[in-house]
Formats: structure tokens, C-alpha cells, sequence
């Protein structure tokens, strides 16, 4: 059988002030599957998603990236195998163009010449930006910045994606624009969002953490539809929305 996408065990992690953060987690994601991570404030869902590609260190527990454990040995293939989109694009987008921004992630991991060139224009393409490419990140709108900052990591070809809330602070055509853009693509993606609705649109299955601890795990459709639930973490269906059927 094929190795999961992402096994975490018994993962653990407390911040330096003692404020434990993630207690115990575990998880599969099979290879493909869309996994929405849901939660209430300090619930430890960015601090689970900084955890996948090494970003942190669990204070105990596991994690194993398509079999391979995330150690300072592999971390730089497991980092080439999980791309993470923050949730503020100016954590990813720094050079002056943004084909520079680009071409910064697979040049770090040995990419050159001809093929960065090509890494470059299709992940510019996959976003909508190609018209953009030699523009300042800085005279781009919030939708443009986010989909450019989707780009820098889609050029390194991750076969996982991770995103912390990549609706937030988005006008609504920008939203849908980006919503289409996750949608084509085929790697195992992770979406840490309080977005419901976003996570209804785009994943199959939705978790939910609160105190650092897994307290759902399910179908979208079953999580979105248990309003106790939902009520218990702090998490609230926008008036009016109808949770569809996967």
C-alpha cells in the first residue's frame, strides 16, 4: 500500500512560555485528498500547519511526509514535498518582480536555466499572472498578491499544498477567482481556514481542533451539518448557507 501523504502521531508542542499548542495529534491524509483544518482562535491549527514542512520542531510525536520522516537529514526534500502559503503574502512575495519571486523557490532547490524559466511561466499560468510577471509585488491588489504568493510555491512542484487561510481579507470576486485556481489542482492540499464555506467548496473532509486536540474528523458535509459541534469550537455557518452534499 502507498504511504499516506501525511502521518502524524501523538504529536506535541509547547510553546517556550510552557502554553501548550498541539496535544497529541494524529493524522492521516491520503495522497490527493483536500483536508480542511477548522477551529476557533489558538486552537494550534497554524502551529500544526508550521509542523509539516519542519517550520517547527514537535516537543514529541511524529511526522512523515509520503513515508519519509521529517528530520534535519530530509528536511530540505521534505520542504521541496510541502509547499506552504501563508496567510500574509508578504511573507512569500520580496523580490522586485514577481517572476523573481517565482523563480526564487525551485532556484534554491537547483533549478536553472531554461527549466526555472519553465517552472516560472507555468506556475504564472496556472494562477492567472502571466501579465503580471514584471510587475512590483507592491502595485498588486490583495487577490493578485494572493495568487502570485500561490505561484511562488507552485513552482517548486510540491506534491503536498498547505494554505492558512488563503480567503481571508479577499473581496468576493477574488475569492472565487482563487477558489477555481485550488480547485484544478491535483496535489494533497491542506487548508487551515475559519472560512467555512471555503472549506465546503474545496475539501472533501474537514477536521476540527480546539485546545490542541482533535475533536472531529469527517466527511465536510457531516462536520458543516452538526451545529452542536460547530457551537462548541466557536464555529459558525454564514446565515443563510445551505451545507452542500459531496
Amino acid at each position: 500500500m502507498n504511504a499516506p501523504a501525511i502521518r502524524v502521531e501523538n504529536l506535541s508542542y509547547r510553546y517556550p512560555d510552557g502554553r501548550v499548542a498541539l496535544d497529541g495529534v494524529d493524522l492521516n491524509i491520503a495522497p490527493g485528498e483536500r483536508v480542511a483544518i477548522l477551529g476557533p482562535n489558538g486552537a494550534g491549527k497554524t502551529t500544526l500547519m508550521l509542523h509539516l514542512n519542519g517550520v517547527l520542531s514537535a516537543s514529541s510525536g511524529t511526522v512523515e511526509i509520503g513515508g519519509m520522516a521529517l528530520n534535519r537529514k530530509n528536511l530540505r526534500e521534505i520542504r521541496r514535498r510541502v509547499g506552504v502559503v501563508f496567510q500574509d503574502p508578504d511573507d512569500q512575495l520580496f523580490m522586485p518582480t514577481v517572476a523573481q519571486d517565482v523563480a526564487f523557490g525551485p532556484a534554491n532547490f537547483g533549478v536553472t536555466g531554461d527549466a526555472l524559466a519553465e517552472r516560472v511561466q507555468a506556475a504564472l499560468e496556472i494562477v492567472s499572472m502571466t501579465e503580471h510577471a514584471d510587475r512590483s509585488p507592491a502595485h498588486l491588489s490583495g487577490g493578485q498578491r494572493r495568487r502570485a504568493a500561490l505561484a511562488t510555491v507552485l513552482a517548486c512542484e510540491p506534491e503536498i499544498l498547505v494554505l492558512d487561510e488563503p480567503s481571508a481579507n479577499l473581496d468576493p470576486v477574488a475569492r472565487r477567482e482563487l477558489a477555481e485556481t485550488l480547485a484544478t489542482l491535483s496535489a494533497t492540499m491542506v487548508i487551515v481556514t475559519h472560512d467555512l464555506p471555503y472549506a465546503a467548496q474545496l475539501c472533501e473532509r474537514a477536521i476540527v481542533l480546539d485546545s490542541g486536540v482533535v475533536v472531529a474528523d469527517d466527511s465536510v458535509t457531516a462536520v458543516l451539518s452538526d451545529r452542536e459541534l460547530l457551537a462548541a469550537h466557536r464555529l459558525e455557518l454564514p446565515w443563510g448557507f445551505v451545507v452542500p452534499a459531496h
